[in-house]
């Protein structure tokens, strides 16, 4: 792992530790969510709703103001589930030491650490399902699905990519 990327690792769990929304921040993410995907976003960890806030500010910030980038923001994060600080820590290690033995180590179906191993691993693919189940349109629930894919193939994926990294 590159020093950039392990003071980027470092910075975010930080600010994971201290993660809350304020009211007018409360209103600011139900003006761009239906109730449905309201749900989907108070059953994220809190850590993971200041996250998707952040990523829809940093969005603006980049002069985003396409509706489906700023809602994919919010929600690409929904399918990693009520997962621990440590899952997303051993995650992040295991990842950078050894992406063949973290892929052994998750099981979608098993318990405990290894099922947040592999939901933290698939949350894409989760999220997008989550999303549509919630009435997200179809071109949210692609960007929510790609949204770990470096190839920036897709310009709307590779701006979340960009503001998630950023984050």
């Amino acid at each position: 792992m590159s020093l950039a990327r392990a003071a980027y690792r470092s910075r975010q769990l930080f600010a994971a530790l201290g993660a809350r929304l304020s009211p007018a921040e409360r209103q600011t993410i139900a003006a761009h969510l239906t109730p449905a995907q309201q749900r989907l976003f108070s059953a994220m960890t809190g850590r993971d709703q200041r996250h998707s806030l952040d990523v829809l500010q940093a969005l603006q910030g980049m002069g985003c103001q396409e509706e489906e980038v700023l809602l994919a923001a919010l929600l690409h994060d929904v399918g990693k589930g009520s997962v621990r600080l440590w899952h997303r820590v051993a995650y992040v290690l295991l990842q950078a030491a050894s992406p063949r033995l973290l892929d052994r180590l998750a099981q979608p179906n098993g318990r405990g650490w290894r099922w947040a191993m592999a939901a933290i691993r698939d949350h894409g693919a989760r999220g997008a399902a989550l999303a549509e189940a919630a009435g997200a349109p179809a071109v949210v629930v692609e960007v929510i699905r790609h949204h770990q894919r470096a190839d920036g193939s897709d310009r709307r994926v590779a701006l979340l990519r960009a503001a998630d990294e950023s984050c």
